[in-house]
């Protein structure tokens, strides 16, 4: 079966379909032309036209043009074949569908202007008003098998050697090359021994030998900072996305507490939800 963008191509230089002249500025209620019947106006054509992949909006006007009302055409006149012909499972189909639509027009219609800036700063404050900003350290390390090991090298730090120096020279670890330096780290990052060693040392400080699965480290503070808390630009996206989930929720549960449900009084198992005989059959 073609593509669509063949179609489009297909029918770029004309399409034999009688059209009515325009005898007036035309709108979106405009009737371009009939299908048994049926009409189908510019306005229809339009909504299409923006339903369709971002590739399409590039072809030239007429092209698209053509294509759309092709489109129309064909699927009205298929349509019209099986009006009154469509089996019990489809119309079942079909009112899922039109349900589904409608909701989420009414979820659409109910959003508008619910992100506002007043609304994401009140989702900023809920979020990181009270937070307090997280410590972030810079430390090296250098690691080595043993705690003999480790003691001779606090010892020839202690005596005035150069940490870097001497991580390059004997540790095992992959910092060793850079200096022993694992760069800046919050929190969390690192096994729990090591994190409380990295915690308990004043700046330039230099730990005494600490065990961790990896082997025996020699810990030295260079640096520590507060982290900032982000901006309410650098968290705009994510706090968008919450208020717009925030908003659907409270507009489901007050649409639903203005609604009547009142639930059949009958017995359902609920394995007959697989019974698609129940649908077929009918």
């Amino acid at each position: 079966m073609p593509s669509l963008k063949n179609k489009m191509i297909a029918v770029s230089a004309a399409l034999m379909i009688s059209t009515p002249a325009l005898a007036q500025e035309p709108d979106a209620d405009t009737v371009i032309t009939t299908v048994g019947g049926a009409e189908i106006t510019l306005g229809q054509m339009i909504v299409l036209g923006t339903q369709l992949p971002a590739q399409y909006q590039q072809l030239p006007d007429d092209v698209l043009y053509n294509a759309i009302l092709e489109q129309l055409v064909r699927q009205t006149a298929l349509a019209q074949t099986v009006e009154g012909k469509l089996s019990y499972e489809a119309q079942l189909a079909l009112e899922n569908q039109r349900r589904s639509f409608l909701a989420n027009e009414a979820l659409a219609l109910a959003m508008d202007d619910i992100v506002t800036e007043e609304a994401l700063q009140a989702a900023y404050d809920a979020q990181y008003a009270d937070l307090e900003p997280e410590s972030e350290f810079n430390a090296s390390h250098i690691l080595v098998e043993s705690e003999e090991e480790a003691q001779a090298i606090k010892a020839e730090l202690e005596g005035g050697a150069d940490f870097a120096e001497l991580a390059k020279e004997k540790s095992t670890g992959p910092s060793g090359p850079s200096g022993g330096s694992l760069g800046w780290f919050g929190a969390g990052q690192m096994v729990k021994p090591f994190e409380d060693a990295v915690l308990a040392l004043e700046v330039g400080a230099i730990s005494d030998p600490v065990q961790t699965q990896f082997g025996w480290h020699i810990v030295t503070l260079n640096e520590k900072r507060e982290k900032p808390l982000p901006t309410l630009d650098e968290v705009r996206g994510e706090l968008t996305q919450q208020v717009r989930e925030d908003a659907v929720e409270g507009i489901i549960e007050r649409v639903m507490a203005e609604t009547e449900v009142q639930n059949g009084e009958v017995d359902i198992d609920p394995a007959l939800l697989r019974n698609q005989e129940l649908v077929l059959n009918k």
